[in-house]
Parts: structure tokens; sequence; C-alpha cells
């Protein structure tokens, strides 16, 4: 059986590896020939494994192929705990006995994530709710707590003492409320409320501070819907906050939202923007006509405190008159005339025989401008 040559080149001079053919291992015929730039006395391509030769044109001579085991030894080179690095990368430092570093990071970054993750403090004023892979597990109160690292437990911390407050509507905006005697009012209020249960705050609504604000709202609407205007303007604000104050806690309680509601606070009643001007109007003659009413009540009060002090007056008179009734008739004739003739004119006579006139209404009238002058 004939013998094939090697695909790598001859062994002649150059110091191949397979034998040179003989004439009883000729090559077939079908044996492919060296392609075109083949150096001559070369039939085929080098193994890049073996030293170049000397008939290599453009190849440096003594120069070897890279060996397997200098590629591994390249790459393992390089210091104890650097590894392998490419050229110009910077190694990192070593610790006095020449071990690396890196254990230690890890071990000081495994060490903070431990602290920072299972052990909690809570302020006097704040609660927290631990979770076990998202599922409610405890409520923490202040103080202290140990928990298992994230992820597997989580703690969430609120404030649960702090009073928060919703101002309804927010910045300058107008909110228009229909009264029970149907008319408009641009009322601005302000809820105080705070977190009475956590658990409940937490995992029972979607959106408390929106349910709080939204609950607001309704519970005022219905509050302003039974009273009149004058009553929201005037002495009828603190009963409709306590209402609605009221009504918010029970809705709230229904949603079990774990909020308590402190108190509810209006600010401001005005009427809508585009009518201010004729409420002012109305508002004006409103006091004009209290005023009027309340001139006309003390006037009635004077004359009543009149007619009692004449009742008593004449209550004495009427004791005198049952002692002494003849004397006491006689002096009320004489006052009452003396109160009634004192207004009018008068002409004394001496005796019912003579004529004699004494002008006295002419002599007053003189009189007056004389004493004026002086």
């Amino acid at each position: 059986m004939t013998g094939r040559k090697s695909p790598w080149g001859s062994g002649g001079s150059t110091g191949g590896n397979e034998p040179p053919a003989s004439p009883g291992n000729a090559a077939p015929d079908n044996e492919p020939s060296p392609p075109e730039g083949t150096p001559a006395g070369s039939e085929g391509p080098r193994n890049p494994w073996l030293p170049p030769q000397s008939g290599d044109v453009g190849r440096e001579p003594g120069r070897k192929g890279p060996n397997i085991e200098d590629i591994f030894r390249a790459r393992k080179g390089g210091g104890g705990g650097g590894g392998g690095r490419g050229p110009g990368m910077p190694r990192l430092p070593q610790r006095p006995d020449g071990k690396s570093w890196v254990p230690v990071g890890i071990a000081l970054i495994v060490a903070l994530w431990l602290g920072t993750s299972m052990v909690h403090r809570i302020s006097p004023q704040e609660k927290g709710v631990v979770t076990t892979f998202g599922s409610y597990s405890r409520t923490l109160d202040s103080g202290m707590a140990l928990t298992l690292p994230w992820p597997i437990q989580s703690v969430s911390v609120q404030d649960v003492t702090s009073i928060r407050r919703e101002s309804i509507p927010e910045g300058d905006g107008e909110k228009l409320m229909l009264t029970g005697d149907q008319n408009l009012v641009d009322l601005t209020y302000l809820v105080r409320w705070n977190i009475k249960d956590l658990k409940l705050y937490m995992f029972q609504l979607a959106d408390p501070d929106q349910t709080v604000r939204e609950v607001a709202e309704a519970a005022m609407r219905q509050s302003i819907a039974e009273v009149t205007l004058n009553d929201a303007m005037g002495s009828g604000r603190q009963q409709i906050e306590q209402n609605v104050r009221d009504r918010m806690q029970k809705v709230l309680d229904a949603y079990r939202s774990g909020v308590s509601i402190q108190g509810v606070d209006i600010k401001k009643t005005d009427p809508p923007t585009k009518v201010v001007d004729a409420f002012k109007e109305v508002l004006a003659a409103q006091q004009d006509a209290q005023s009027e009413i309340n001139r006309a009540q003390a006037w009635a009060q004077q004359l009543t405190a009149r007619a009692g002090g004449e009742a008593t007056a004449f209550d004495k008179v009427y004791e005198q008159y049952k002692l002494a009734p003849e004397v006491t008739r006689r002096r009320m004739y004489y006052e009452t005339m003396e109160r009634v003739l004192s207004q009018t004119d008068k002409v004394i006579l001496e005796s019912p025989n003579t004529q004699a006139y004494l002008p006295l209404p002419e002599m007053k009238r003189t009189q007056k401008p004389q004493e004026e002058g002086r």
C-alpha cells in the first residue's frame, strides 16, 4: 500500500517529520498540486507547530511557533492573587502575607449588607411593618429590632403620631358647593388626621391619602347641603365642622382604613367670584335692615321701661288714694291742670265784673328776646 505526502510540507533537507518519498511509495496521480506562490521545493502548507524552515521567505530564522503550554503559562502568570490580566491592567494590592484583599472586601460587603438589612432603629413617633416575601409578618414598636436580611424580610417605617394635614382645594383653586337654600358657596377647609393602625393603613387601601381627601369632600358636600347660606358663612360653621368630622370617621372606619380624623377647620366661605359684587350689595342691605331692627328693638325696650315706671308710680299713687281719697283726688286734679295749661296761652281776670286784661302771652314773647340778648 502506497503512502501519502504530508500536507504540511516535505521533509527533505528541511528536517520534516515525514520520510522522503521512495520509488516504491510514489504518490498517486490524483494528489493535489501546491497552490501558486508556494516556494520552490515545498509541496504544501507548512506545519505551524514546527520551527520555520530556511526556505520560508519573510520569516524570522530560529523563531518557534507558540506552544499550548506556553499559552496557559502566560495566562497563569502575574502574581498570587491577581489572576490573568492583559498588558497594562493594574494589579490589586496584596496583604503583607502575600494573599489577596478580595476575600476581605467580600466579607466587609456581606457584613454591611447584613447590618443594614437586619438591624432597625424605630423612633418614638414611628412604627414599622415587617413583611416576609411581601406578606405581612408583624408590627415593630419604637426601639431597636432585628429581622431576617433582605430580600427575605423587609421593614417599612411610618410616622404614626404626627398630625397630617390635607388642604382642600389645593392652592388657590375654587371649590363650589350647593347649600340647602340653593345657593353656591366657595369653601376652603383643612382636614387634620393621623395613623391609628399601621397594618390597616398600609394593606387595606390602595391609596390612603387620596381616600381621605375624597371622603372629606363627600362629607363636606353633604353637610353644606343641610344648612342655609347664612349658616354656612356665619354661626353654623362650628356645627358643620363637627358634622364633617363625624361623617368622615364613620366612613373610614367602615373602610377599615386605620386613619383617625383629628379635626376639620373651615378656612374660607365666600360667594362665587362671578357674583361677589351682587353678594356684597345683598350683605350691605341685610346689615342695614338689621341695624333698623336693632334700633326699633331699642326704642321698644325704652318705651316698655317707661311704661313700667309709670305703672309703678300709679300703683304708689293708688296706695295713697286708698288712705285719703279726697285729698289725693284734688292733688291729681291740680297736677293735671298744671301740666296741661302750662303749654297754652292764658288770660287772668281779677273779678267777673271788671274787664282788666293782662297780656301774658305777649309779655313772654317779648321777654325771650331780651333774655337771649343778654
